[in-house]
Order: C-alpha cells, then structure tokens, then sequence
C-alpha cells in the first residue's frame, strides 16, 4: 500500500471515530439538564450503559457479518442466516408458552440472558460443528442448513404465538423487537468478556482472514489449515451472533449494512480494517438512530424497525446493482 492509500484510510477512521464521538455526545447530552447536578447524574447513570451496549453491540455484529461473508465468499449475505435470530425468538416464546410471563427466567434479565447465550452458544456449538463434518466442510451446504432452520425455528414459534394466550403474546412482543431502551447493565461485564474471550481464542484464525479469501487451494498451498480454520471461524460469528441478540434482541440487516458500507468505503482486502470501519459504521447507525427514536419520535418506534426497512431496501439495491460493480 503507497503512502497516499495509508493517509487515505487513516482520514477515513479519523472522520469515522469522529462521527461516532459526535453522535455518542450528543445521545449523553442532548436533552440534560445541566443546571441540575442530580438530574445530570441521573440521565448519565441511564444512557451511560445503553451507549455501551450499542458499543458493544456494533463490534460483535460487524465484526462477524465481515467474517462470515469472506467465509461465504459473499458479500450479500448475513449471519442471521445461520438462524441464530429466529432460534431466540423461538426460546422466549417457548419461556412465556410452558412456563408463562411471570416464570423467573422471563422476568429476571440476567437468567434470561444466560438462557438464551447458552442455548444459543450450544446449538452453534453442536449444531454447525457436526454439520460441517458431515458436509465435508463445505460452507455453502451450512449456510444451506442454516437457511433451513431458520425457517423450521420460525414456524415453531409461530405455532406456539398461535395457540397462545392474548395477554401472554402482548408480554412476549417487547422480547422479540430489538430494543435499547431497556438496557441491563449488570449483563455488559459478562458480554464484554465473552467476547474478549472469543476474539482471543480465534487470534490466529483471525489474523489468517486475508490468506483465507484467496481461496481453499491458495491456503492450504500456504501451509493453512482451512478446514479447522473456517470450522473456528463460523463458531466464533455464531457465538457473536448469539452474544448480540441476547442483548437487545434480534436486528436482522444491521450485518449487512454495515459490512456492506465498510467495504464500499475502504475497498481493501486487509480485514483488520474492514473489520475496524464495519464496527465504527455500526455504532453510528445504532447511536444516532437511537436518538432519533428518542428525541424525535419519543420512543414511539424502536431503532430496529429503521435498520429493517432502511436494510432491506439497501439490500436490493446491492442485487440490482452487483453485477455492476
């Protein structure tokens, strides 16, 4: 990479890192009274963890959709594809269905949290390593499965809504749109290490990204072991996947257009910086849509439902527009 190319993408990170600074003081600030020390502390004390957790939220997502479209080879893809969404809306609707709302593991968060990352983490764990095996590590009949499971998770919860009682369905809605209005803070300690722990297991796996989009033969030529490789690598956006979904509920075309957006502007096959700029596009997407909800439409809409409109539009846009490019 030439000197004009390096300052290049530096500027973009420092325009970036500048945006999500802008867009993270203003959600802290607009709307505080500052005259009043113990309503300031008050409000600081509320958005202080939901900024984190949309942080937090914004790594483990993009991170991950980048990781796996250059697993999958495609850039039109996400990690929802893998089924972890509609297998957590299916655990909460299972909680409320044999056990009611009122049960300890729907209403105490941090059991409700661990639910749903073990189970999640299980079925990813067990699930897609013996898929892989059995398909001969071949990634595009485990994104097939995923495809399918997908759809046998959702067709189980929306049995389940079906047959429900009215007044447990209304209980059950607000766990199933992505939200952080609600954010609880005991849970982003115990994030924030598991995905530590995830990045640091995968180190090398993840430092190989670069030599693995070269393709299976180019790798192994180089002395890589693909196949343990990207077996790793797809638990490890899973685990992610299940991570950020605990969290705050399924957000189903953040992925997209925040991987999307980031190769678009860095247009570079370094992942490390993909990686960075999907993350950095992910925080401003998550925290100045979260204010718009907050100060513009008062919590009427939650930010997920413009990720999804706004993400399916964009997406046919990169369909119509790919064999362009």
């Amino acid at each position: 990479m030439n000197i004009s190319a390096v300052r290049s993408t530096r500027k973009k990170f420092l325009i970036m890192a500048a945006i999500v600074l802008v867009c993270a003081v203003g959600y802290m600030l607009i709307g505080v009274r500052m005259d009043n020390p113990k309503l300031f502390w008050y409000a600081m004390k509320i958005r202080t963890p939901k900024l984190i957790v949309m942080m937090i939220t914004a790594f483990a997502i993009g991170g991950a959709s980048i990781v796996f479209q250059s697993i999958i080879n495609n850039t039109i893809v996400t990690p929802c594809l893998l089924g972890m969404n509609s297998l957590y809306t299916l655990i909460h609707t299972s909680v409320v269905f044999f056990l009611g709302s009122g049960s300890i593991i729907a209403v105490h968060a941090n059991l409700s949290f661990a639910v749903d990352v073990v189970l999640m983490g299980i079925a990813a764990t067990v699930i897609y390593s013996w898929i892989f095996k059995k398909t001969r590590h071949n990634v595009l009949y485990v994104l097939l499965v995923g495809t399918v499971l997908t759809s046998f998770f959702g067709s189980i919860q929306t049995t389940l809504t079906r047959v429900m009682d009215p007044n447990e369905y209304d209980s059950l809605l607000n766990t199933l749109v992505a939200s952080f209005s609600n954010i609880n803070s005991e849970i982003i300690l115990f994030s924030v290490i598991l995905l530590a722990g995830v990045v640091f297991v995968l180190r090398k796996e993840l430092a190989l990204l670069d030599v693995l989009t070269l393709g299976k033969a180019q790798a192994i030529n180089l002395g890589v072991d693909y196949d343990r490789c990207i077996r790793r690598l797809l638990l490890g956006v899973t685990i992610c996947i299940a991570v950020a979904t605990a969290m705050v509920g399924p957000i189903s075309f953040l992925g997209l257009i925040i991987a999307n957006l980031s190769r678009q502007l860095f247009k570079t096959f370094r992942h490390s910086q993909l990686i960075a700029g999907s993350a950095l596009f992910g925080m401003i997407v998550l925290v100045g849509g979260q204010l718009i909800v907050e100060h513009v439409y008062s919590y009427a809409v939650p930010v997920s439902v413009f990720i999804t409109v706004g993400g399916g539009v964009y997406f046919l846009y990169l369909l119509l527009t790919r064999k362009k490019v």
